[in-house]
Parts: structure tokens; C-alpha cells; sequence
């Protein structure tokens, strides 16, 4: 769904009977920010805007990402800690420069970077200090699902891990926007059950407006929309499966004889060659490297 669509469906919903006033003026608002382009996550860092910019220029040199990435320390840092992360670091020689890790990490990994910096500065902001807890379960499920994504892609399939992981890291973005934008409807807040309406129904459209509205590749912004369709049709494997898959495993960790019954009939384990002893397999194997990646994001 496009983000004209997108503004279109919300505008319907608020004419349809409620229960909550509330609601009805939240979602009238999601489509009036989707509809002029202004969705954006609350707080989100100047520099993370610039590195942005930068990497939609396809010429953009190393040396310029360097320069932007070096502008901030904090996502220097994080980039740096990505870049001699054991799964992106095989060598284990510590990369000290950052166009060293630049060039290690590439473009994508860069971007995974600034939105992991960004979204924690979010966290920490002041106005969103009260749903504090919210927005840090929010982050975890992320990490957790970016970790495996880039696991699942890494061993299972000849799709981009660094695109899964980016993806994985995306994949709840529309929940955290609209929880931080309910921020100025305390009676949703007072209705739990609203509010959960409002993000399970609004949180994947919303989420692909964002990544549309930041540039990212059209292929990532559908991973996003289309991930929790578990029936959706595909000639080939691609990222939206991996991500797919990669929300059902991180669901099931610690609880993986679980996974065997919940993964019939979801078409994107069958694309990626996945059963459940594969699956397993994955988990097991990669238990050190998810746990170093999650670091890395700002787990």
C-alpha cells in the first residue's frame, strides 16, 4: 500500500462507528501525517538524517560517508562496534577507523547503524520517558528479529543479509511511531485494548511509510508491509520471507519444540528450504553470533 493508499484507508476508517473518540483522532491524524509526508520518528538525530542523504547519492564515496559517520561520536561508536562484531568481523582484527569500517560493513550495514543510533535517542528521549518500558521491549523484539534475519539469510538462502538484518531492524518501526505519537492521546493509554487495535491493524502501513518516506529500498519497505501475511505468494525466496521467518524463530527461542507446530502452513519456510530441524539447527549454531549482533545494534 502507497502512502497516498495508505492516507486514503485511514480517512475511511475514522468515518466507520466506535467506541473510542480517542481512536478516531489518532488514526485521522496517522493519515493526515502519511498523506503530507511527515512521518517521522520523533527525536531522530540530525546526523542520522545526513548519513541518510548521503548514501542515496550511488557515487557517494567512503571518504564522504566516513566524514558524516565521524561528524557524531555516538554513531561512530556505534558504527565501529558493528564493524568488529563477530559476525561481521571474521578476522577478529579490531577495526579502529572508520572508513576502515565503512568499508567493511558496507552502505546497508551503515544504514542499519543510524537507525539503531537513532532509535536510541528516541528511547532516551525526555518527553517519551513515561513509555519508556514499552519502547524497550519494542527495541529488543527488533534486535532479536535483526539478528536472526541476518542468520537465517546468512546460512539458508542467497538473499542479502545485511538487507535482512536491516529489515529485521525495521520490522516494528510503525509500533514505535505510533506509540510515541499516542504519546499525545492519553485516553488511548487508559484503553490498553485501543491502543493494541490501533498498532496490530496500523503498525506494518505505517512502517512502510517510513521507510519510504527515509529512502530505503522499495524491497525492504514491503518486507515490512507484507511480512505477517503468512500465505503470501512469491516466485522465488526474498527478504520478506527471511523476515517472515525470522519474527516466528525469534518468537520461539528458548521454546523451539513450539516452533515445528506453528511453522505449517507458512509458506515462506517452505521457499527458504526451512523445516524445523533446520531451523533449530540455525538457532543453535548462531547463538553466539545473534548475541553479538544484538550487542552491536544497542541491544
Amino acid at each position: 500500500m502507497t502512502t497516498n493508499n495508505l492516507a486514503t484507508a485511514a480517512a475511511d476508517e475514522v468515518t466507520q462507528p466506535s467506541g473510542s473518540s480517542g481512536a478516531f483522532q489518532f488514526v485521522a491524524e496517522l493519515a493526515e501525517e502519511v498523506s503530507k509526508g511527515k512521518v517521522e520518528l520523533p527525536s531522530f538525530p540530525d546526523v542520522a538524517v545526513r548519513v541518510r542523504k548521503v548514501l542515496a547519492d550511488e557515487g557517494v564515496s567512503t571518504e564522504q560517508i566516513a566524514r558524516v559517520v565521524g561528524s557524531d561520536a555516538g554513531l561512530a561508536a556505534r558504527v565501529l562496534t558493528l564493524a568488529n562484531s563477530v559476525a561481521l568481523n571474521r578476522s577478529g582484527k579490531t577495526i579502529a577507523e572508520i572508513k576502515t569500517a565503512v568499508n567493511r560493513i558496507g552502505h546497508n550495514n551503515v544504514r542499519t547503524a543510524a537507525v539503531s543510533f537513532a532509535i536510541a535517542q528516541l528511547r532516551r528521549a525526555a518527553e517519551l520517558r513515561h513509555i519508556a518500558k514499552e519502547l524497550e521491549g519494542l527495541w529488543q523484539e527488533a534486535t532479536m528479529v535483526a539478528a536472526h534475519a541476518y542468520a537465517i539469510a546468512s546460512r539458508a538462502t542467497k538473499i542479502n543479509a545485511d538487507e535482512c538484518m536491516l529489515a529485521g531492524l525495521l520490522h516494528n518501526v510503525g509500533k514505535i511511531y505510533i506509540l510515541a505519537r499516542a504519546n499525545r492521546h492519553g485516553s488511548l493509554f487508559r484503553d490498553p485494548a485501543t491502543l493494541a487495535h490501533v498498532i496490530r491493524d496500523w503498525h506494518s502501513n505505517v512502517g512502510k511509510a517510513i521507510i519510504e518516506n527515509w529512502g530505503f529500498p522499495e524491497h525492504i519497505s514491503d518486507a515490512v508491509a507484507d511480512h505477517e501475511n503468512i500465505d503470501r505468494t512469491a516466485g522465488h525466496p526474498d527478504v520478506t520471507d527471511v523476515l517472515t521467518v525470522a519474527v516466528m524463530m525469534s518468537g520461539f527461542v528458548g521454546h523451539e519444540a513450539d516452533l515445528e507446530l506453528n511453522m505449517q502452513g507458512v509458506k515462506a519456510f517452505w521457499r527458504l528450504g526451512l523445516d524445523n530441524e533446520k531451523c533449530v539447527h540455525i538457532v543453535n549454531d548462531c547463538k553466539d553470533e545473534i548475541a553479538a549482533l544484538r550487542t552491536a545494534l544497542g541491544d
